[in-house]
């Protein structure tokens, strides 16, 4: 019996065992015979419009179903998504980078082949890919071949961040051993014992606490642990808190769920109560200057508990953490979970009142006329009566970043942000990744219905406008709600309010269905297209039975004023200004 296959169907078959329904990429000629392989394994192929797309859908695809693949051509396709794995590096999305790399003898002598720098060095760009990778494979010796690959897909897996996998021309078709059984997925280190010391030392300290707190940031959406910590915070009681980054890990009808901690941005009365704290359990913490509000918006680091994927540090001082590693993030959280039956916590510190809490804004907030323009505040509290549970919500870096941060979310919905890597344009693309990674997990029976909504600046829609094309090619269903306010209100709020460099192109973002083939008239993919200038004409464009069903296509151009902007993000705007100006940290 056979049990050798060629190299390119092993990998494809590795990737389709660990989740992978679809991959991303744009084909080369470095890469023709490697994609063969490709829907033999069982895969979709996306075929995207360029590698940047391809790689910012890869990564929001990663972030929905744990993992992604990319292929591109070596040089000129993966020196161009590169901006996109550096994305997925920064915030953690375990990505497959795929190069279609030129034959292995034309490598050892050197030669001056189309798509290299044409001075014979062929790791060049391998080493670049070193610096946004965890893990590296150049598949340039079959017998090694399985054993790169396996070695490659488990660090993608357990440290969730990209890596990157070569592919020689002339090492498609090498045979293989076949694979047998599946990648180990175990926690390298792991310890029971440490575990559940970790878990009774954790009981003790959550006995102990006087002025409780849980503090939930964005990295513990990798973790697959929404569930356990949603329950933890319910059994507890204890007030919790998020980062923007973090913002829909917790169930916001929690009654003990107190909204986004904004640091300088609120109010000083419940900066004082964070800092004042004497235990704060922080979950898949990200400490940039964006996610804490210029790192005003962190807890005390000595009360501080900081637990991550594979480990737990026990107070936060430079002179004395206390980090211990091998423990499982989900297995501790099941533990700690199943031993507060019959615990009797003390009652936690009641946080401060909120008069900024969306929830409470959202009850109060008075009609707006028919004919008034619409405005930032009341929008991005209004828009949340349109969500439903199941939604997978993303907000584009700039305006819709910071007003998204005034969502009401209903349960089992997602909420989709940049905290760190901020690369304009990323949403538009990453809602192709979502939307499809949406359809194969309801498909499989994994995810509840529910559509894929984004929010992008006009201007944004400018930097990966062909994803439209990407949305339309795969026959996805997205809303895209186009905030149009003339420009980069970002850059204005920081400087330059009136500055040319900070003005776009007037786009006629509507037509873009149109101009990337959108099918007419077919009831299958539906396209629509609307517009609204004023607050009557927006709530007759919500109330479209075809855009509340958000099957197919559509697009919804809301035009607001150029000096319009969330009050956060103007807070942020005049605090960078300030750094950028005296090189404060």
């Amino acid at each position: 019996m056979n049990n050798e296959i060629p190299l390119a169907d092993y990998l494809f078959q590795r990737l389709a065992q660990l989740g992978v329904g679809s991959v991303h990429g744009v084909p080369g000629d470095y890469t023709l015979t490697l994609l063969d392989s490709v829907e033999p394994a069982g895969l979709n192929w996306v075929g995207n419009a360029n590698e940047l797309n391809s790689g910012y859908a890869a990564d929001a695809y990663a972030r929905i179903k744990g993992i992604s693949a990319l292929v591109t051509s070596f040089g000129v396709g993966e020196l161009s998504a590169i901006n996109a794995v550096g994305g997925a590096y920064a915030e953690k999305a375990p990505v497959v980078h795929i190069v279609g790399t030129t034959p292995v003898a034309a490598q050892n002598a050197g030669a001056c082949l189309h798509h290299s720098l044409g001075d014979g060095n062929f790791r060049v760009f391998a080493n670049m890919y070193k610096s946004v990778t965890v893990a590296q494979a150049n598949l340039i010796d079959a017998k090694e071949a399985p054993r790169l690959i396996d070695m490659v897909l488990r660090e993608c897996i357990l440290q969730s961040r990209p890596v990157y996998i070569e592919v020689p021309t002339d090492m498609v078709g090498a045979l293989v051993a076949a694979p047998t059984g599946l990648i180990d997925l175990s926690t390298p280190g792991y310890s029971k014992l440490l575990e559940d010391e970790m878990v009774d030392k954790l009981l003790e300290k959550i006995q102990q606490a006087k002025r409780p707190m849980i503090f939930v940031d964005g990295f513990a959406a990798r973790f697959d642990i929404r569930g356990d910590l949603n329950e933890l915070i319910r059994r507890t009681a204890f007030p919790t808190l998020t980062t923007p980054f973090g913002k829909s890990l917790v169930n916001e009808k929690l009654p003990n769920f107190h909204g986004v901690y904004i640091g300088l941005v609120g109010s000083p009365e419940h900066s004082a109560w964070v800092k004042s704290r004497d235990l704060v359990l922080h979950f898949g913490p990200l400490p940039s200057d964006v996610n804490t509000f210029g790192f005003t918006a962190s807890p005390n680091a000595e009360a501080t508990v900081t637990l991550e994927a594979d480990t737990i540090t026990i107070g936060s001082t430079s002179a004395s953490p206390t980090k211990h590693h091998g423990i499982r993030i989900k297995s501790l959280l099941e533990k700690l979970v199943a031993k507060l039956d019959g615990v009797k916590l003390a009652v936690a510190e009641p946080f401060p009142e909120n008069p900024e809490d969306p929830r409470q804004l959202l009850k109060s907030l008075p009609t707006p006329a028919s004919d008034s323009i619409v405005d930032q505040y009341s929008f991005w509290l209004r828009i949340s009566e349109f969500f439903r549970p199941g939604d997978i919500i993303l907000t584009e870096t700039g305006t819709a970043s910071y007003g998204g941060q005034s969502f009401v979310l209903p349960e089992d919905t997602m909420l989709i942000n940049s905290s760190i890597w901020l690369s304009i344009g990323y949403m538009l693309a990453a809602s192709q990744g979502v939307s499809l990674a949406q359809r194969e997990m309801v498909k499989e029976g994994t995810r509840r219905p529910g559509r894929t909504i984004l929010f992008e600046g006009e201007g944004s829609l400018q930097m990966s406008a062909q994803s439209i094309s990407d949305i339309i090619r795969n026959r996805l269903d997205v809303t895209i709600i186009v905030v149009n306010n003339n420009g980069y209100t970002i850059e204005r709020m920081i400087h330059g309010f009136n500055a040319s460099y900070n003005n776009v192109q007037p786009w006629r973002n509507l037509e873009a269905p149109s101009y990337f083939g959108a099918p007419e008239n077919d009831p299958s993919y539906p396209v629509t297209t609307r517009k609204a200038h004023n607050w009557g004409e927006l709530e007759s464009v919500l109330a479209d039975p075809l855009i509340q069903q958000g099957k197919g296509l559509n697009m919804v151009e809301v035009f607001m004023n150029i000096d319009d902007a969330p009050v956060s993000l103007k807070k942020f705007g005049a605090y960078l200004a300030v750094r950028n100006s005296k090189g404060q940290s």
